[in-house]
């Protein structure tokens, strides 16, 4: 991801499907015994953690004008859904996303329907920035009443809806139910991959920088 954000690329697709390992092999490991039985269990480990990215049918160019929608919805930044531009800190948002996913097995915000996003995104990371929100698309600014409150739960389409905003708790919280207190790193790197505003977010080279992935645990 770096190499292609110093080459001014931009995925705008990146999502676990695109992402595959370089070689299939693996040895099998074994896990656990069964409670009532001697059987063995055993879980499979790729011999390389090495990774490549593929399906660049979506890619960009930085210094070329931009369609208004972009990234699979699931790992959609925030800037594309309010249309206030985007670049390539949008693929940076992604990668959090993904990262979520691998450490958890579910998607952070499994939504179809914008208002619905923007609500799980607040209650996971908090209040979106006001100057975003003011920057608002046409399109976008349905989502909000007066000033710079998002129009929730009032705009939900049913209480299922609600219900799965309801649901969901801080990202700290969300992580630390799923790793140890050793891997608070790992809650660092997201915070800094999931900040609204594109330019506050990391960068590629920054990600690649961070502790999480220099420092043994």
């Amino acid at each position: 991801m770096h190499y292609m954000h110093e080459l001014r690329l931009i995925h705008t697709d990146l999502k676990p499907e695109n992402i595959l390992l370089v070689s299939s092999d693996y040895v099998k490991l074994p896990s656990c015994k069964r409670v009532f039985s001697d059987e063995t269990q055993f879980r499979c480990l790729p011999k390389s953690s090495a990774i490549k990215l593929i399906d660049f049918g979506s890619t960009a160019s930085a210094n070329q004008s931009h369609s208004s929608i972009v990234s699979t919805r699931h790992y959609r930044a925030p800037e594309v859904i309010l249309g206030v531009g985007w670049s390539t800190p949008c693929d940076l948002w992604s990668v959090g996303c993904i990262l979520f996913e691998l450490c958890t097995g579910e998607a952070l915000f499994q939504t179809h329907e914008n208002l619905e996003h923007l609500a799980m995104m607040e209650r996971v990371l908090g209040p979106l920035p006001e100057h975003m929100i003011q920057k608002a698309n046409k399109g976008a600014e349905k989502y909000f009443k007066r000033g710079s409150r998002l129009r929730w739960p009032e705009g939900a389409v049913s209480r299922e809806s609600i219900n799965a905003v309801k649901r969901l708790g801080r990202l700290k919280d969300i992580i630390s139910r799923h790793v140890e207190s050793s891997r608070s790193l790992l809650i660092d790197l997201l915070h800094g991959l999931l900040i609204y505003d594109p330019p506050k977010r990391i960068t590629a080279r920054q990600a690649l920088d961070h502790r999480f992935f220099r420092i043994p645990t």
